[in-house]
């Protein structure tokens, strides 16, 4: 096997890698040797049909996977050799007019990640903005729990419904006055002024009493989930069962018991413990964000041209999607593209942020435990239905780079922990209001990439989406596509009544598709 260099530029490596004829001819001979036992002829005991002959069967598929594995241990070999560190999965080329028999000529070429600089950490100064989580606002939070747990009573005979009372209704929903699918339904509950039906239906059930009966035009939004519906005027035939109006909301010992709990205290204990783990996290993502840009600022080194283009691939990805259920889409598409260079900024900044992390990680000796990253499988399993959940865990361990996905954003908050107990950190007692408005000042520009590290999801931005104001790109680590697929995840329950489907305001979301491997990743570093 020979390996020639032929580009060493900045980042960029490229080889030629030869492989000799008889080398691919001797491992053709070794899985012949290895099927051979297994083969079935005619006229030939088990385990005795001659090599010569398992070699005519099957030697067209051997010779494949013998090539295959010929050039994948070359790859591994230049890597080795030359002491690289991919950035991305390299790209790897057989030449244009292989037979067998011939020497394979196979081009590879990849970026290789750059040697960063000794981190700095020395001099890391922080403000910790702390909220206490105070009576007024555990109120507050019991207020709108009582308004979304609301109990309907039913109304007097001739009480006209009015918004925030529950109608319960039959229906028949109809397009060009024929019946359509899905738009036929009996007892069900709409409270009034939720809007979660299509536009103009509950506006309709204002004034409507028991025993009604009514008509109303209205038409399905333009992106309804039913194709020949989308865009369509219809009309519905109702006959209304029941009024209800809302009871009077009544925060006591019994409501806390409607809920499971021992009594009211025991609710207020709950919610407070929930706000304080909410306002910890705006604190932390506050001193986060402050660290990285102290992090950024003082480091500057050449980064992959390929990383930064798939972070900028997944960022704009992620903002043509949220672009597309605007107002006016096209509009918000316009917004982006005069803002384009920018994104490509920020996806710099989020690799640069990424390799920087990692290094500061490894030089320091910052760990993901076994325990840990068990226990991360365990919880990412969850979300596969039970039988496929050893499936999907035996597919972690088999591919490291599926496990270095799901460890990569445990690692990087143990490096940013590590990074707080480095730095000089000063309380200070502050309002929520102050603190989400800090956190809003350097809204956020998704997550950093690097080898080792996870998902940022606190990193400054310096302009925000067209799509939406606060909304940050979730752009996601690439990986190395694996032999095989991970098991497909565990579908939504079904719906309630598929009814309902004809009427929402949203279109319905379908079954979640097999779960993918991880798409190319910068796979050289891992945690």
């Amino acid at each position: 096997m020979k390996i020639a260099e032929t580009v060493n530029e900045g980042l960029k490596r490229a080889y030629t890698l030869t492989i000799p004829a008889k080398e691919i001819e001797a491992r053709v001979d070794a899985e012949v040797t290895k099927v051979a036992p297994q083969i079935r002829m005619p006229g030939f005991r088990p385990g005795k049909v001659p090599a010569n002959l398992v070699k005519k069967m099957h030697g067209p598929s051997l010779m494949q996977d013998a090539l295959n594995t010929a050039i994948q241990d070359g790859v591994q070999k230049v890597i080795g050799d030359n002491g690289l560190r991919p950035a991305m999965q390299p790209s790897v080329e057989l030449g244009d007019g292989y037979e067998p028999g011939k020497d394979a000529k196979v081009s590879i070429a990849l970026e290789v990640l750059p040697q960063v600089p000794t981190p700095s950490i020395d001099g890391l100064k922080l403000e910790r903005l702390t909220v206490e989580a105070d009576d007024a606002a555990i109120d507050i939070q019991l207020q709108q729990l009582a308004g979304s747990n609301k109990r309907f009573e039913a109304a007097p005979a001739k009480h006209k419904a009015v918004i925030g009372d529950l109608v319960v209704m039959d229906f028949v929903g109809k397009v060009g006055g024929v019946a359509f699918d899905g738009g036929t339904g009996q007892g069900m509950e709409v409270e009034i002024g939720t809007g979660r039906l299509i536009p103009g239906f509950e506006d309709q059930l204002v004034g409507v009493k028991a025993n009604d009966e009514k008509t109303i035009n209205v038409s399905f939004p333009a992106d309804y989930n039913v194709k020949d519906l989308a865009g369509q005027p219809a009309t519905f035939d109702l006959v209304i069962n029941e009024v209800r109006t809302a009871a009077e909301a009544k925060i006591d010992d019994e409501f806390a018991k409607s809920l499971g709990l021992q009594g009211l205290e025991q609710l207020k204990g709950l919610l407070k413990g929930q706000a304080e783990q909410e306002l910890n996290g705006l604190t932390r993502t506050h001193m986060k964000r402050k660290l990285l840009d102290q992090l950024a600022e003082g480091h500057s080194f050449d980064v992959p041209p390929s990383m930064v283009e798939a972070e900028f691939d997944q960022i704009w990805r992620q903002l043509e999607h949220e672009a597309s259920h605007e107002a006016d889409p096209a509009a918000a598409l316009a917004e982006m593209e005069a803002e384009r260079d920018d994104y490509r900024r920020i996806a710099e900044r989020r690799v640069r942020l990424g390799l920087l992390l990692s290094e500061i990680g490894q030089t320091n000796g910052v760990e993901v435990s076994n325990q840990e990253m068990q226990r991360l499988i365990a919880q990412a399993a969850q979300q596969y239905d039970p039988k496929e959940r050893e499936r999907f865990v035996q597919y972690v361990q088999n591919e490291p780079m599926a496990a270095a996905q799901l460890r990569a954003p445990l690692y990087e908050d143990k490096v940013v922990d590590f990074l707080f107990s480095k730095a000089e950190i000063t309380d200070r007692t502050s309002s929520r209001a102050e603190l989400e408005a800090a956190i809003e000042e350097d809204d956020t520009g998704g997550h950093v990439h690097g080898p080792g590290c996870g998902h940022d999801h606190d990193e400054k931005q310096t302009k925000k989406p067209a799509a939406k104001k606060a909304a940050a790109p979730k752009a996601e680590k690439a990986e190395a596509a694996p032999a095989e697929k991970a098991p497909a995840a565990k579908k939504p329950a079904a719906k309630k009544a598929v009814v309902d489907d004809a009427v929402k305001a949203e279109p319905v979301k379908k079954a979640a598709p097999a779960a993918k491997a991880p798409a190319k990743k910068a796979a050289a570093k891992k945690a």
